[in-house]
């Protein structure tokens, strides 16, 4: 037995089976597979179009680099280098997108709780980065470390939950140089799931590689093998890439972690008004990064993201849940089929508290997610006021729709074997019975259909009889519900240490610079 593999073995939990009776009966932990062909609004001369003009993009106009090393690879590649701007050809991209894996696994310090990205299977990632919190008691306020850390118990309790994210919400009480120490320690501790490094800066970057490496009992050697952790980089659209995130990408590809390349176009804003245009332009930017990944780590684990939206054109404020927003993250789906990457997708809502109008653009952002293949979907629980905020109310409500989703994707919701036609059972009860009582009923009740935790079914009296309470009230109570009951995964006492010294050391030696 290798000294990872002992690791693991003493700190894995029971992540395959279903939690402990608590709060709430939620469904195991498990990755779902999406078992349905995605929707594909382009026509086979859509997508060459689509990619033609993004070839054009990359080869007329370029994308701004602003990392120096980053311009001399491209340079050391071939491409066109002038100043900060690179223009790159055809045959250079597809090249380089042809040494990209269509997939990859990330494992984390349980393994049994390993992420697949790619092929059909779809992860959800907690609300990640927003600045504030709200809930029914405190409303609105900046975020906070107490409330990073009830948000990390949410992420953990929660099977439907598979990646723990960027910070669910920004701890403003901690100061920056130190704020990724705590936070990653939390992280690592609260949760045995996938993390994610911020790409701000080479200490935060190399810090976090380090701590998931000792929070696994890894050595150097077996955490550079295989993705153990990621990083999700945005460009600066349109056309722009800055230094930090450009220099983090590089350091995760280089040590084979995996990197996904999200660019964050609102069309009308800073992409075109038009949906091809938005796409097209965010397109060219995530792909001319992974471009720069591949030439420099061939075959290193990497995934692009859309978070192309429209804008409110009286407002200039960002619109999530669109029609629009829908269509973008089809056509992109198609074209990351079309390029052989793995899609990372969102989702989202431009929504002040957790009302109509939030689940319902929620939902259609998920919809989005499932519609288009997308294989990890970001903010996929709390997310609120187009990122700007995180409930833990929403977060609850939105691991119901989850569940939902997982429950759809399950082939006993369309089998058609013999016991699932139920000819039987339709003639034990003929033309003037009920199938309550039926023997084929009776042998499937239990588990025949999804089971709310949130949802409240029963008729109005009932409801009125017993309080009148309101969805994200009901949520508001699991979630208080939720932290009372939380217990952390099982960790190696070793691991545990050495994470904490490492901590405690870095925090000496004052962490990562800051400009304050």
């Amino acid at each position: 037995m290798t000294e990872s593999t002992e690791r693991r073995r003493r700190g894995g939990g029971r992540a395959g089976h279903a939690r402990r009776a608590g709060v709430i009966e939620q469904m195991p932990w498990r990755i779902p597979e999406n078992p349905d062909r995605p929707t594909e609004p382009l026509s086979p001369d859509g997508v060459e179009r689509l990619h033609r003009g993004c070839l054009r993009i990359l080869a007329e106009i370029g994308i701004e680099f602003l990392n120096p090393e980053a311009c001399a690879l491209f340079r050391e590649a071939g491409c066109r280098v002038e100043g900060t701007n690179v223009r790159m050809d055809g045959d250079f991209l597809m090249a380089m997108l042809a040494r990209a894996p269509r997939g990859f696994t990330i494992t984390p310090r349980n393994p049994e709780r390993a992420v697949p990205v790619g092929g059909r299977h779809m992860s959800f990632v907690n609300v990640s980065s927003p600045p504030n919190a709200w809930d029914l008691e405190r409303g609105k306020r900046p975020g906070d470390f107490e409330t990073f850390r009830e948000f990390m118990k949410l992420t953990q309790y929660f099977n439907c939950i598979h990646i723990a994210g960027g910070y669910p919400v920004e701890p403003v009480d901690i100061h920056p140089s130190v704020r990724h120490l705590d936070c990653l320690y939390e992280k690592l501790t609260l949760t045995d799931k996938v993390v994610h490094a911020y790409s701000l800066g080479r200490e935060r970057v190399e810090d976090v590689m380090e701590m998931t490496r000792l929070a696994a009992g890894l050595s150097h050697e077996a955490f550079d093998a295989a993705p153990r952790m990621y990083t999700n980089i945005n460009s600066v659209s349109p056309l722009k890439h800055d230094f930090p995130m450009i220099d983090g990408a590089l350091r995760c590809s280089r040590r084979g972690q995996a990197v996904i390349v999200t660019p964050f176009t609102l069309a009308g804003a800073m992409a075109p008004v038009t949906m091809a245009g938005a796409v097209a332009l965010s397109l060219a930017e995530g792909l001319a990064a992974i471009a720069l990944l591949q030439w420099v780590r061939p075959g290193c684990p990497v995934a692009i993201g859309t978070f192309t939206s429209n804008v409110d054109m009286k407002s200039g404020a960002p619109a999530f849940g669109t029609p629009e927003y829908i269509r973008a993250t089809q056509m992109t789906g198609q074209m990351a089929r079309f390029y052989g990457l793995p899609l990372r997708s969102s989702g989202v809502c431009a929504a002040n508290v957790p009302d109509a109008q939030a689940m319902w653009e929620t939902m259609n952002s998920l919809w989005a997610a499932i519609t288009s293949g997308t294989h990890v979907v970001y903010h996929a629980a709390g997310w609120l006021e187009g990122g700007l905020v995180a409930s833990p109310e929403k977060f609850v409500m939105d691991c119901e729709v989850l569940q939902m989703i997982q429950r759809y994707c399950e082939e006993a919701t369309w089998a058609t074997g013999e016991d699932d036609i139920a000819i039987e059972a339709i003639r034990e009860v003929g033309p003037n019975g009920h199938f309550f009582g039926a023997a084929h009923t009776q042998a499937r009740y239990s588990t025949a259909f999804h089971a709310p935790f949130v949802s409240d079914w029963r008729n109005f009296e009932a409801w009125a009889a017993d309080g009148a309470v309101w969805t994200a009230e009901r949520a508001h109570r699991l979630y208080k519900a939720i932290l009372a009951d939380y217990q952390p995964p099982p960790m190696d006492a070793g691991d545990r240490e050495a994470l904490a010294e490492f901590v405690a050391r870095r925090k000496a030696e004052g962490g990562a610079p800051t400009d304050f």
